[in-house]
């Protein structure tokens, strides 16, 4: 296993009477490998072996166990959030690249984009409880907060298909632009924002009716950027729901959307290829993945200013940032 870990943070991590800072871990789809920073110093911490083409990743609730789909290897590899090493892998079916956890830990919701199917796996027991049919080529995997509805794009089909929790039974479907990526709920559970990446929208959809319907669909336009290049992929929120962060592929920006008004009011110049995104705990921290420059960008979300670049591995994908720990 390759494990590179960098002085300055061990001993900060030694460090006393210091409260430790959150780990950010970073799949590297062509280097085959997580990266870890640490985000009060933003130093590159850590790398280790991930297995064949990283890329959707997220973390247990108590941020002990790190998911990482390995899309080349037909799996998911959990391992351990301190030592690093794979401590078993989990059945994911073909192609895994985004996926869900249920906010108690379990199951884990998975797209397999090769066989048109949603993957419901029990991670306790790493069985497959369900397997759903869904569009073709399923990319994003959302739950909305409550849990009763997760939701999947498919690329091909351009829907966003609503499938209830309880039963496995896709209760609603909505057409949305070309190419759709992904899918964030608010923290309130009452709208759900879908990226297409090749439309160049992001579709609004409000969630407190009985059927979800789509409430706008929201475009971009950057001066000397070709509208081609505009191409939405990952989207976040902010907790009070007043901010939507987009991140616009070979754009090389990210949106700043106000969400009472559904309207773009900046857009932040990140690395190259911007993809994916994950916040902070404390929300202070917006840390984007840029696979073309491999790097990853930090903006400070209360200025909405990019203020830091760090190389990471080769063409990093996904994100996510440890949860804060109970002392």
């Amino acid at each position: 296993m390759i494990l590179k870990a960098s002085l300055p943070a061990l001993l900060f991590a030694l460090g006393t009477g210091a409260a430790q800072a959150n780990k950010v871990f970073v799949t590297n789809e062509k280097g085959n490998t997580v990266t870890v920073l640490d985000s009060e110093s933003w130093e590159v911490t850590a790398e280790f072996e991930a297995g064949n083409r990283p890329r959707g990743i997220t973390i247990s609730p108590d941020g002990k166990l790190l998911y990482v789909a390995a899309s080349d290897d037909d799996t998911v590899r959990v391992f351990d959030t301190e030592s690093y090493e794979e401590l078993y892998t989990l059945p994911s079916g073909p192609d895994p690249e985004q996926f869900a956890l249920h906010p108690t830990g379990n199951p884990l919701y998975i797209a397999n984009e090769d066989d048109n199917l949603v993957t419901v796996t029990d991670t306790e027991s790493r069985t497959i409880k369900a397997e759903i049919p869904v569009g073709v080529e399923p990319e994003g995997m959302g739950i909305n907060p409550e849990a009763t509805f997760m939701v999947n794009t498919s690329e091909t089909t351009n829907m966003a298909h609503f499938i209830d929790t309880s039963d496995y039974k896709i209760k609603h479907n909505i057409l949305v632009d070309q190419r759709p990526r992904y899918a964030q709920f608010t923290a309130d559970g009452k709208t759900l924002y879908v990226s297409s990446e090749i439309g160049g929208t992001v579709s609004v959809i409000d969630m407190t009716g009985p059927e979800p319907v789509t409430r706008t669909k929201i475009g971009f336009e950057v001066s000397g950027v070709l509208p081609e290049w505009l191409q939405p992929v990952g989207v976040k929120v902010t907790s009070d729901g007043k901010w939507v962060f987009v991140a616009l592929g070979p754009a090389n920006r990210v949106a700043v959307i106000d969400a009472q008004s559904d309207e773009v009011v900046d857009y932040i110049l990140v690395g190259q290829r911007v993809w994916q995104m994950a916040f902070t705990p404390d929300e202070k921290y917006l840390v984007t993945t840029n696979g073309n420059s491999n790097d990853v960008t930090v903006i400070d979300v209360h200025k909405q200013k990019a203020i830091r670049s760090v190389q990471v591995g080769q063409q990093p994908w996904g994100v996510v940032v440890q949860p804060d720990m109970a002392q």
